[in-house]
């Protein structure tokens, strides 16, 4: 593999690991904090992505569908924490694993209802369609550089939310201690309110930015959903900085392993996970 190969393999590998963060993040937040297992998670990631795709073309606009599809998703975690969630917050995780597993087949038959069962594609925006030429004959796509962006920019607005604010102060100490944090006047339920739908924002917005290269189709969330927990078991349940470590390590593990060992690509994340276990079985970070 020469040098500009390599280069652009391990682009992609950063630009598909800061995707699986923008997922991993919201789905350790809602584990770590409000002890909710969630396998519903890869849901919300396929609804930005039909959002995208609708709302790209009821506006005319990719980057008004974003800011759109945005608002739209975290007032739909805000209604579906406060109707649903919030009861089975100190519920056994059997039956918030039960909870979120029907939940899939829920919003699988409502975005059937909804969209259809046909394979979409959503445009990507003109501004953002050139290539930059690397060689005579390769050359990377603007778009996926602009991917990778947007994701560091919520991973820096994240960790400034979670690290240096009053909001974060509280979310932390939540996650720490539930109930002392609530003895001492927190309004834990809000707490809770506000990270789900931070959770589902992350997921649906991973889901929009990342439908004009993946397409949009039925079931799509199901595909990411086993990898996310991958990320979030190797980072540390609940750490959102071992989250974006151990999705940059499974996205170069991935790519690469396409690339050099495609025979055994399908297996190298999950020994990647076993080595971390072995060695850490709380993960690379303690929350």
């Amino acid at each position: 593999m020469d040098l500009v190969n390599f280069s652009i393999q391990l682009l992609n590998s950063v630009q598909y690991g800061l995707l699986l963060f923008m997922l991993a993040a919201g789905l350790t937040l809602i584990f770590g904090i409000m002890g909710v297992v969630n396998l519903a998670h890869g849901s919300f990631y396929m609804l930005g992505a039909f959002l995208a795709w609708s709302l790209s073309g009821l506006l005319g606009s990719f980057t008004l569908a974003i800011i759109v599809g945005t608002v739209l998703s975290v007032v739909f975690g805000l209604l579906l924490e406060k109707l649903l969630f919030k009861h089975f917050y100190h519920r056994d995780h059997l039956d918030q694993v039960l909870l979120t597993f029907g939940l899939i087949y829920v919003f699988e038959e409502l975005r059937s209802m909804v969209w259809g069962d046909d394979v979409h594609g959503v445009q990507i925006p003109e501004a953002l369609s050139a290539s930059i030429a690397l060689t005579d004959t390769l050359s990377y796509p603007v778009y996926r550089l602009f991917m990778s962006g947007v994701c560091l920019l919520l991973a820096l607005a994240l960790y400034l939310l979670i690290s240096k604010t009053r909001l974060g102060m509280k979310i932390r100490a939540g996650a720490f201690n539930h109930e002392m944090t609530e003895a001492l006047g927190v309004n834990i339920s809000l707490i809770h309110a506000v990270v789900f739908a931070l959770g589902v924002g992350l997921a649906a917005i991973a889901g929009m930015i990342a439908a004009p290269i993946s397409s949009v189709y039925p079931n799509m969330g199901s595909q990411v959903l086993i990898m996310c927990f991958v990320v979030v078991v190797i980072g540390g349940i609940g750490s959102v900085r071992g989250a974006l470590i151990a999705a940059l390590l499974v996205g170069l593990v991935d790519t690469f392993g396409k690339v050099l060992l495609p025979q055994v690509s399908g297996m190298l994340v999950y020994v990647l996970m076993a080595a971390v276990l072995l060695y850490k079985p709380e993960g690379l970070f303690k929350q």
